[in-house]
């Protein structure tokens, strides 16, 4: 859908040393740990109630405007309330992630095509340029290839999304901590983790003939002021460089995303950076990341202002951060503060 961070202008690529945890996929290693979820087309988990978490104001089931809200609580009851709307296409039949997949969705963004009419993908039959066959899934344009998939990731109607916006920033809700997390099912680590690693996702080449590599683009990357332990969810497109190597871009605001500014603490202070790199998240939580907020406001309090109770986060497995605890997939690892490509 709509670009979700701008891409120019950086000066460099942070290079992320990952292992690798989530959701019944990814656990601890000398550079981290991938942990992955539930595989993204499965039935999603029971709706949790509105209640839990929500400031005394605030009625269950109500965003910060104060209008009836229902978001989904994660990626899968998203994907299921889309399908329901025939707001999204399930494609059954083998598709190339390296050549294919973006250049076919992209044709709904071209010409005269009308917005409303776009759709988001859901490709169940995922191969690679050289035969790799992968059981993971790729959806494309689930947040935002219309104003009526975005809407639905909130819960709310259209016409209301710049009023929940507003009231969110202004009445934010604090997370609520869990320690069983649904994207601890499956960790990868270790040994395991140096022979598969980031090869197990199916990350798509989003120009091809143009980008060097393929890239994790919709992401939330997780990262604390070692100062003050404030948290940051920024978007940042993360290129493949290795089984365990990610390359990641923080640089493009003019003043500094907020990862960008962490990690220029970390420099001075002579340590990598930890880091997590949230794949597949509630809709609420990916639509802060590209937010320009305060250096000093936490996203995941913002995204429980959104969806009008608490989100709730876990801790992660080898880095000390706090991280949305129904992701997707998790990639977690360090940031050098020195090497730059």
């Amino acid at each position: 859908g709509r670009p979700m961070a701008a891409n120019s202008g950086d000066s460099g690529l942070f290079i992320l040393s990952p292992s690798v945890a989530g959701r019944r996929l990814g656990a601890a290693g000398p550079f981290g740990c991938l942990a992955t979820g539930r595989p993204i087309i499965t039935q999603p988990q029971a709706q949790r109630s509105a209640v839990e978490g929500l400031e005394p104001q605030m009625a269950s089931g109500q965003a910060a405007s104060g209008k009836a809200s229902s978001a989904p609580s994660d990626f899968q009851e998203h994907l299921a309330r889309l399908e329901e709307r025939g707001l999204l296409v399930r494609i059954d039949k083998p598709v190339c992630k390296d050549t294919q997949i973006h250049p076919l969705v992209r044709w709904q963004f071209v010409g005269n095509y009308p917005e409303q009419e776009r759709r988001a993908f859901l490709f169940t039959n995922v191969i690679g340029a050289k035969g790799e066959k992968y059981d993971i899934p790729v959806v494309v344009g689930a947040l935002a290839a219309n104003d009526e998939i975005y809407a639905a990731g909130m819960g709310v109607r259209v016409e209301d999304l710049a009023d929940v916006w507003m009231r969110a920033l202004d009445n934010p809700i604090e997370p609520e901590f869990i320690e069983d997390a649904p994207c601890h099912e499956v960790v990868i680590t270790g040994d395991e983790l140096q022979k598969t690693g980031l090869s197990v996702l199916p990350a798509t080449v989003s120009t091809p003939g143009f980008d060097a590599a393929p890239y994790l683009t919709a992401t939330v990357c997780v990262t604390k002021d070692p100062e003050t332990g404030v948290r940051n969810m920024g978007t940042y497109r993360a290129a493949f460089k290795a089984n365990d190597r990610l390359a990641v871009r923080m640089a493009s605001r003019l003043s500094g995303a907020g990862g960008y500014v962490h990690w220029l603490k970390y420099q001075k202070m002579g340590q990598p950076m930890p880091c997590a790199i949230i794949v597949g998240c509630a809709p609420v939580v990916a639509f802060t990341g590209p937010q320009e907020l305060g250096i000093d406001e936490d996203e995941m309090a913002v995204a429980g202002g959104l969806a009008g109770r608490a989100m709730r986060v876990t801790k992660a497995k080898t880095v000390d951060l706090e991280i949305p605890a129904d992701a997707e997939i998790v990639v977690e690892g360090f940031i050098d503060t020195e090497m730059l490509e």
